[in-house]
């Protein structure tokens, strides 16, 4: 077992930072405070090859692995995940189009985003529909060479920013299997009947936009289909064990940026006339957030692996990555304001902010609980 980084990868990690403290860090707390979308930070991401560094190469990427993708993660959500969030998601949604679209399709809507002219996301959970995907109700229907499309989809990462979304519909309503019937569908945000409503006032990733899209008899062309009609969602579970892996590695991250705050600031600040490092209760604090830090970094790298090399222990270890990584960033963050005291509670510290975006990490991409379900389900159905 190697647990060694490579050179390249090492040197992705450290440029990487580098972009973050001094684009990122410098105007974090003003775009969460005002709930603004980082444009200028997201056209020096561009230029850095950050945005869609997945992609494949021949379309704009840079083709990074698993792995590596989790690393850029890491270190970014390590500075701000709010501002983090707008990078790592400008291409969100594009894993269908990579994987089942067609020439057309990935020539159109890929290279775009990694030259930072458009934003994507991908439109799933809708008023009414969250954990259960199955349940979703938008509704296409197929009028001569058209796709005509109306429902509500809700909690949509780059809502009122993005120029196009990878639409989950409801295409075959007489499907027998519940998990059959659904459809993939591209849908440009300058349609008519096309209207997307921006919420405000979250707790935390405030940076990142996101809001509620309203599909009012928007019209496609048939070819907007992504893959097979009728195979959408069994198209969209595939992706999970990948944008899970994702939201470890965010939740590595939040977990690494509050250790450091708190092992910096428990050195400078004196009590009783010495640093409050020099306590046990503080020592025991920030050895346990490291300690957890690790493991679930560990947890983290071995399920990008799997991503990479199909493993057939992914889909578990994905959950569990994801579930851990999760929880160690809600922890380490909470311990972090503690050390911090009083100072921790008001934004002068981005504890404050660390400590509120970490949430959002227990939510989306499939909640706690849901990924305990589906570590249990692994386990009872055939073992790890």
């Amino acid at each position: 077992m190697d647990f060694s980084l490579s050179e390249e990868q090492q040197q992705l990690r450290e440029e990487v930072r580098r972009f973050a403290e001094n684009e990122i860090e410098p105007v974090a707390t003003e775009h969460d405070t005002e709930e603004t979308y980082p444009h200028e930070v997201m056209d020096k991401a561009a230029e850095m090859g950050l945005l869609g560094a997945h992609f494949p190469m021949e379309y704009g990427g840079v083709d990074y692995s698993p792995l590596e993708n989790a690393l850029m993660i890491e270190e970014l959500f390590a500075v701000d995940p709010g501002i983090a969030l707008c990078i790592t998601s400008a291409g969100f949604g594009a894993e269908a189009i990579i994987e089942y679209g067609t020439e057309d399709q990935k020539e159109r809507f890929l290279p775009p985003v990694t030259e930072g002219e458009s934003v994507m996301g991908a439109a799933i959970s809708e008023p009414d529909v969250g954990s259960d995907v199955s349940s979703v109700s938008t509704r296409a229907e197929k009028d001569g060479d058209e796709w005509v499309i109306n429902g509500n989809k809700m909690w949509i990462t780059n809502g009122s920013v993005g120029d196009y979304f990878v639409v989950v519909c409801e295409t075959d309503s007489h499907a027998e299997d519940r998990y059959a019937g659904f459809s993939q569908i591209v849908v440009e945000a300058d349609r008519d009947g096309f209207e997307a409503d921006k919420i405000t006032g979250k707790l935390g990733i405030r940076a990142s936009d996101t809001a509620e899209l309203i599909l009012d008899d928007v019209r496609v062309p048939e070819e907007n289909l992504v893959g097979t009609r009728g195979m959408g969602f069994l198209q969209l579970m595939q992706f999970f064990d990948e944008t899970r892996t994702a939201v470890a590695a965010q939740g590595v991250g939040i977990a690494k940026g509050a250790c450091e705050r708190a092992l910096e600031y428990a050195q400078e600040r004196e009590q009783f006339d010495r640093s409050i490092s020099e306590f046990q209760a503080i020592q025991h604090k920030l050895a346990d957030m490291h300690i957890r830090t690790e493991a679930a970094r560990n947890l983290t790298y071995k399920s990008a692996w799997s991503v990479e090399n199909e493993s057939g222990q992914l889909t578990a270890l994905a959950s569990m990555a994801k579930e851990y990584g999760s929880r160690v960033a809600t922890d380490c963050a909470d311990e972090a304001v503690q050390i911090y005291g009083g100072a921790g509670f008001v934004n002068d510290h981005d504890v404050e902010r660390l400590y509120r975006d970490s949430k959002i990490t227990q939510i989306y991409e499939g909640t706690t609980e849901i990924q305990k379900n589906i570590v249990a389900r692994e386990l009872l159905g055939k073992g790890f």
